[in-house]
């Protein structure tokens, strides 16, 4: 929230009335409309550029396709009184909203402007947004918010938070429908900062940008703790700290580039399939390279965003929270042009386990994929689960069921594969054919059990290998036949459990022409008004 005790920007003054007939009133529109299109005055925007930030037009011309965007209630002012606000009443109230193109098609767009009040909102400002989030979700397109202000207008009162309240409700009825993105581009305290965790992307810029329940000054009250802005709540810590942020970027015109990107990997909405583009990149491509990329030895480690770089078109993807739960990489790229949405383990933080931070991180892009009728693709190299008191404790057992909830609720085409190992309760969570894969391959060095061999062989064999005259030896020669009994790469195709066993340099053509075969499934779910996922 904001009380505006700072220095208000100079307000333009108001327009003098021009001659009342038709050129005349026509010449008064142009210059109110030039009023609006100012702003409140050179120092206000002088102001907003001497913090590294872009005004909110600015801002929409990055985001926009050059000369695309229609404004709307560009006249629009509050009406509310008390505290000195009937002697401020400046056009768009602090809200510019509108509609344009990216890559051609319609989105729809609100960003605040922070030299008018602070950014705050009010109740017409958040009639505006309103009206905007209605008219995005009944026509089916994107919707991106360019966040800069400080909160609630405190003088306005209830009325303020009453406004939050309808976009907060307007974001639950659009979620899943129309893909919706936050881009924090300054202060988001408060309820404000709500919003954006209802959406399905949050972008940050670093420094100018933070967002936190309570701010500092309220921390340092009541816990003691000395903080500032950036470190409550700046984009590195939701970027790699609390998840909260997706993408952080150094600069907007960066973060704003990135949104585009973005939106030309996403539907209009959940009725549309994703776009696609015509690839270069020959769909029968082999992938050598994958073949030393990949070590053997499941012990060794390896980064998957390698992998990921050979199969799908021209080495390109987006990743998704990469700074945050980096044991487990959510990505959006293309495949034959066609946009795929991929899962995967990763062997170069915490041997690829899955924890709390990994389940909670790859549900939710399942969902979001699922409600945006994005293939999914899932890698599979996982040794478990990651034990320990802290885990257990803090609800692993709910968590990585939410992970499991999301693919057992997908009904987009799923398509797995097992690198290298895939043990245990992992091994079922991450989109294995027991919980509904359409079709689950395999490299020859794969290791599907139910744990690794030295472990299975320290509890089956366990007095064998006690009452033997050289246990370690004993202990050596049970793994071995553990492996050759129960792991060897062909065991789970014999049984149906995999669909084939594949040259790991054709993993490109075999999902390409998978993802091909699947593209006209459909999946009914049974009737109901929802499910009720772990929490």
């Amino acid at each position: 929230m904001t009380d505006l005790s700072e220095p208000a920007p100079e307000e333009a003054e108001e327009t003098e009335p021009v001659a009342q007939d038709a050129r005349g009133r026509v010449a008064e529109l142009h210059a109110i409309r030039e009023e609006a299109f100012r702003g409140p005055s050179e120092r206000a925007t002088e102001a907003q550029h001497a913090k590294g930030k872009l005004t909110a037009r600015e801002r929409i011309e990055l985001l926009l396709d050059p000369g695309s965007f229609c404004e709307m209630e560009t006249l629009r002012r509050h009406r509310a009184t008390g505290f000195g606000l009937e002697a401020k009443k400046p056009y768009t109230d602090g809200v510019i909203t509108g509609w344009g193109t990216v890559h051609g098609r319609t989105v729809f767009v609100y960003a605040h402007d922070f030299r008018i009040f602070g950014g705050a909102l009010g109740e017409a400002h958040a009639h505006k947004i309103h009206k905007l989030m209605d008219k995005a979700i009944a026509a089916g397109a994107p919707l991106v918010s360019l966040n800069d202000g400080a909160g609630a207008r405190i003088q306005e009162g209830v009325a303020a938070l009453a406004g939050y309240g309808g976009i907060f409700q307007r974001n639950t009825k659009a979620s899943g429908v129309i893909p919706q993105i936050s881009v924090m581009l300054g202060p988001c305290a408060g309820g404000a900062a709500y919003s954006p965790a209802l959406t399905d992307f949050v972008f940050m810029v670093r420094e100018t940008s933070q967002m936190f329940i309570t701010g500092p000054d309220v921390v340092q009250a009541v816990t003691g703790a000395e903080v500032t802005q950036n470190g409550l709540g700046g984009a590195d810590v939701h970027a790699a700290t609390s998840g909260v942020a997706h993408f952080a970027y150094d600069d907007e015109a960066t973060c704003l580039e990135e949104v585009r990107y973005l939106l030309s990997l996403l539907p209009s909405n959940n009725r549309e399939n994703p776009p696609v583009e015509v690839s270069e990149d020959p769909p029968d491509r082999r992938a050598e390279e994958l073949l030393d990329i990949v070590p053997v030895d499941g012990n060794r480690p390896y980064d998957m965003r390698q992998v990921i770089e050979e199969i799908v078109d021209d080495g390109d993807f987006l990743e998704v929270h990469e700074r945050w739960a980096t044991n487990i990489l959510c990505a959006l790229a293309r495949m034959d042009g066609q946009v795929v949405g991929i899962v995967a383990n990763q062997p170069q933080a915490l041997a690829g386990v899955l924890d709390i931070e990994a389940s909670e991180k790859a549900a939710r892009f399942v969902q979001m994929c699922d409600a945006f009728n994005i293939p999914i693709v899932t890698l599979l190299d996982v040794p478990g689960f990651l034990p320990g008191v802290d885990q257990e404790h803090g609800g692993i057992i709910r968590h990585g069921a939410k992970l499991l909830y999301a693919y057992c609720n997908a009904t987009v085409p799923r398509i797995s594969v097992v690198l290298r190992k895939a043990y245990g309760g992992a091994y079922i969570v991450m989109d294995s054919q027991s919980i509904g894969a359409d079709l689950t391959y395999a490299w020859p060095t794969n290791e599907i059990a139910v744990m690794g061999a030295e472990g299975a062989a320290n509890v089956i064999f366990r007095r064998q290998i006690a009452a033997a005259d050289d246990p370690e030896a004993m202990r050596v020669r049970m793994v071995k036949e553990y492996k050759a009994e129960l792991m060897h790469p062909y065991y789970a195709a014999e049984r149906g459990l995999v669909d084939d066993v594949i040259d790991p340099a054709d993993t490109r053509q075999v999902l390409i022409r998978s993802l091909a075969m699947l593209r006209a499934k459909h999946a009914d779910l049974p009737s109901r008004k929802h499910g009720n996922p772990p929490q």
